[in-house]
């Protein structure tokens, strides 16, 4: 991909170079496209997916299945669109990261129940996982940006010093 070039007669970086750059992003843009096709899958497929993880698959359950895949699109949607961006949004990933903070909570809870099987407990660490790896990439951006040259006064934006 390092041969593609714009309009304008510039090189576009390749997909190796943008990773190289920033492993971390690069990691979080991954579990992003993960979120997005897992929750995809979820739609259609839930009823597969809830036994999968020792669910009854009722009707209920899988319209509600079918829901959170839904919401799954829209998150690591967002998570992977600020991320594509050249300054990923501090709201998004501190957003992101308490939403898959929530889902580890609510799968655990539910392993708890007994509505789904210990099994379940793998997506719950993978999301607690990508929950630490969205505060620390949100940690690091907000470090960077204190630290970059005509802001020492820290991050501006509303409520914050300018």
């Amino acid at each position: 991909m390092s041969g593609a070039v714009r309009p304008s007669g510039a090189a576009v970086p390749g997909v190796s170079a943008w990773i190289a750059a920033d492993p971390l992003r690069a990691v979080l843009a991954a579990i992003a496209v993960v979120t997005v096709f897992s929750g995809a899958v979820q739609i259609p497929f839930g009823g597969a997916v809830l036994e999968l993880l020792g669910a009854d698959p009722t009707t209920a359950a899988r319209q509600l299945f079918a829901t959170v895949g839904m919401f799954m699109v829209v998150v690591g949607g967002l998570l992977l669109h600020t991320l594509l961006r050249p300054q990923p949004a501090a709201e998004v990933l501190l957003w992101s990261g308490v939403q898959k903070a929530g889902a580890c909570a609510a799968v655990a809870v539910g392993v708890l129940n007994g509505v789904f099987a210990p099994v379940a407990l793998a997506v719950a660490a993978f999301d607690l996982a990508t929950a630490a790896l969205c505060l620390i990439y949100l940690r690091r951006q907000l470090y960077t940006r204190q630290e970059t040259p005509g802001n020492a006064g820290g991050v501006t934006g509303p409520g914050r010093p300018q």
